[in-house]
């Protein structure tokens, strides 16, 4: 997979994708991050990629003209599954959209700044639009690295052991079980014996329950759903 970054501050992206789980991704050749800077593409001597609202009010827009021409020099390379703009008004992320995305073969992200991107860059560029979350970042770059992140993760071959991120939470819907490790026994608090009885049916069982629990308890809204 090819997951192209537009960023007015792309060296924000640097850090969470040269190491751990991305890094690995790349370097086995399954997935392929670039960022872009789009000051490259702004206009006259400064590099100018906003300007201030029609209309008046508070904040900077991202102008048209720089926009247009990254997109259109990208598009000009390959044929993008999905050109994404991570906007908090955008469509809620979730583990389901994340496998949805892991499926294509080239992406796309848009990272806003400022007050955001011109309307006319929504209407005749974008097709979807991404919120991380009911809040608001100081730019896109932290969002476009969650959802590259939560995408690289799930691709064939990235994680070693492939079932491990299959039974991540929100998989199934459910939250995951508790989960345990050496030693068995620390000052005095036990792990759940089923763990250790070696009955990989029972187990199961347990772990079902559990996850079935722990989401009645903190997460009843996907039972719901």
């Amino acid at each position: 997979m090819h997951i192209d970054i537009i960023s007015v501050q792309p060296r924000l992206l640097d850090s969470p994708f040269a190491h751990s789980i991305m890094k690995r991704a790349q370097d086995k050749g399954l997935l392929s991050v670039e960022t872009h800077d789009l000051k490259e593409f702004g206009i006259g001597k400064h590099r100018q990629v906003d300007d201030y609202q029609f209309g008046g009010g508070a904040g900077m827009v991202m102008k048209c003209e720089p926009l247009a021409a990254c997109i259109d020099s990208l598009k000009a390379k390959r044929t993008y599954d999905e050109v994404i703009f991570v906007t908090p008004d955008g469509k809620t992320y979730d583990q389901g959209l994340a496998n949805q995305l892991s499926l294509g073969e080239n992406l796309l992200i848009i990272c806003g700044h400022y007050k955001g991107i011109d309307e006319r860059i929504r209407e005749h560029y974008i097709t979807m639009e991404i919120s991380i979350g009911d809040y608001v970042l100081s730019g896109g770059e932290l969002a476009a690295a969650v959802i590259v992140d939560s995408i690289g993760r799930i691709i064939p071959g990235v994680i070693n052991n492939e079932t491990s991120a299959l039974t991540d939470s929100f998989q199934d819907d459910l939250l995951s079980p508790p989960v345990y490790t050496r030693p068995s026994d620390f000052n005095g608090w036990k792990v759940p014996e089923v763990l250790l009885s070696g009955h990989t049916a029972k187990i199961e069982e347990w772990r079902h329950e559990q996850a079935l629990e722990r989401t009645r308890a903190r997460r009843p809204d996907l039972l719901e759903e």
